[in-house]
């Protein structure tokens, strides 16, 4: 028998409590670290750091383990327990999670405002450019704004100097203070000039650019937009063409189509330029110009169709994008031709995501007739209970509450539909959630009871301690007491994992 730190008699009468049990008791260490992996955060929810060190202490897998107890040490600094924080962070073996975990223990104190903590951790690591930059910006959020630029002159790497100026200047930007935000991204842009890997510093670049345009500086983000295209051409790789098309998408989104045209030519691979397309589009959208928005949709569509199979370098993606293609087209109201186009998609999994989709913004646009059609060609009927879930989503949302109920119970009889334990599981906790939602508490506790009954018939050790703590997490939420039934069926699971 194993030796539990959860108590057999709180187990046998708390969800969360007991599924940390049945963790215990598991014999894969795979299987341990992933149950562990779900129950854990959730006792650091409760702030209860000494049970969740010593379940995440107990785990096999060296790298789970020690990810867990970096999570532990971060929260015990947030709570002010910095010496246990600093205790666990001896006890994690991985040099560079240590390290890591000494960050985050220090970006807590920032956080908190204990600014002489984070700088006295911050002294002791061989690379802190992240934390000051992280304390720097923090003391920014505060209004000391001289402090922060002190601070930044410690900070050596220019990837986190250029991250700390963009997120001033994004607090500028979201305190309408526009000349500060162009400061900001001027100094941002000083910095993302000296980044070394050139896909990085187009990366940074683009953002930069982006925020110009919140900054109403136009002007700016072109130059830098500009900037980005120029470091882009130079890449050699599978990357040069998604970041091309993302500056293609900049110009545009900065005023300038021909700029974002020539960019764009310049894009060799197909799925990169249709997810350029993709966005041009919804910018047309969103301007009005829904003709054009139609007509770029369809150029992309057509380019992505095209693709030899000599030219496909990943097909999942490829199928993703062709999916979200016909999700735009419902957005632009054109849900014969979304349902048509996500018809086509032959990974199942992607058409069925574009058809639930497809089937919600139906919904939102009174078009019903549609949304069932997108739903109804779902084949898999466990797929379509969650489809339907989905409608009864938007109806909610359109303040359509009686309908959104409907719908809500044909998916509740499709329930039974779900072959597999744990997903029929996950179904029944977002059905009582929406019920309880809606001010149907007695219809939320039947399904959650008659979750815990579905939990103990799974058969997958780990699989059932890992959806018991997620069905905690509705009992707790709801402030459902357990029943004596259910108390017992708890019993009987403990019974069965000590045989």
């Amino acid at each position: 028998m194993a030796e539990h730190q959860i108590p057999i008699e709180k187990a046998q009468e708390n969800l969360l409590a007991c599924a940390a049990f049945l963790a215990e008791n598991i014999k894969s260490s795979d299987g341990h670290a992933e149950a562990m992996k779900e129950i854990v955060p959730r006792y650091l929810e409760k702030a209860d750091v000494d049970i969740s060190a010593e379940l995440a202490n107990s785990v096999d897998d060296p790298f789970t383990r020690d990810r867990l107890l970096m999570r532990v040490a971060e929260k015990c600094a947030a709570i002010g327990d910095d010496e246990y924080a600093l205790q666990l962070v001896e006890a994690i073996e991985d040099t560079s999670t240590q390290m890591q975990t000494q960050e985050h223990i220090a970006v807590q104190k920032s956080v908190k405002g204990d600014y002489a903590k984070a700088f006295e951790i911050a002294g002791t690591l061989s690379h802190a450019d992240f934390v000051y930059a992280d304390i720097a910006v923090h003391q920014a959020e505060s209004g000391d704004e001289i402090n922060a630029l002190n601070t930044l002159e410690k900070v050596e790497f220019p990837n986190a100097k250029t991250s700390a100026f963009q997120n001033i200047a994004l607090l500028n930007l979201q305190n309408d203070e526009m000349t500060k935000a162009v400061q900001s991204l001027e100094k941002a842009l000083d910095s993302a000039e000296e980044i070394e890997f050139t896909e990085e510093k187009v990366r940074s670049l683009n953002d930069i650019g982006s925020y110009f345009i919140e900054a109403n500086r136009k002007d700016r983000a072109i130059e830098t937009f500009d900037k980005a295209k120029i470091a882009a051409e130079t890449i050699e790789g599978t990357h040069r063409d998604s970041l091309l098309a993302n500056v293609a998408l900049g110009f545009l989104q900065a005023g300038s189509l021909d700029l974002a045209d020539r960019t764009l030519d310049m894009v060799a691979d197909k799925t990169q330029m249709t997810v350029a397309l993709v966005g041009f589009a919804r910018e047309f959208w969103q301007k009005g110009e829904c003709d054009e928005a139609l007509e770029t949709l369809e150029e992309g569509y057509a380019i992505l169709k095209s693709q030899r199979d000599s030219e496909i370098r990943d097909s999942r993606a490829r199928f993703g994008l062709w999916g979200t293609i016909a999700v735009e087209f419902a957005r632009f109201e054109k849900a014969e031709r979304a349902i048509e186009i996500a018809q086509e998609v032959l990974d199942e999994n992607s058409q069925t995501s574009a058809l639930s989709q497809i089937a919600q913004v139906c919904t939102l646009q009174n078009k019903d007739d549609f949304a069932r059609q997108a739903a109804g060609s779902i084949g898999d009927e466990a797929q379509k209970m969650f489809a339907l879930i989905g409608i009864s989503d938007a109806h909610n949302k359109i303040e359509k509450k009686d309908e959104a109920i409907k719908v809500l119970r044909e998916a509740d009889a499709l329930s039974e539909t779900v072959p597999q334990l744990a997903s029929r599981s996950a179904a029944l906790n977002e059905l009582a959630k929406r019920f309880h939602a809606y001010g149907d508490a007695q219809k939320a506790r039947e399904l959650l009871h008659e979750n815990l009954e579905t939990i103990a018939q799974i058969r997958d050790e780990s699989s059932r301690a890992v959806t018991l703590a997620q069905l905690s997490d509705f009992y707790e939420q709801f402030e459902f007491d357990l029943t004596d039934a259910e108390k017992e069926i708890l019993q009987t699971m403990i019974r069965k994992a000590e045989w």
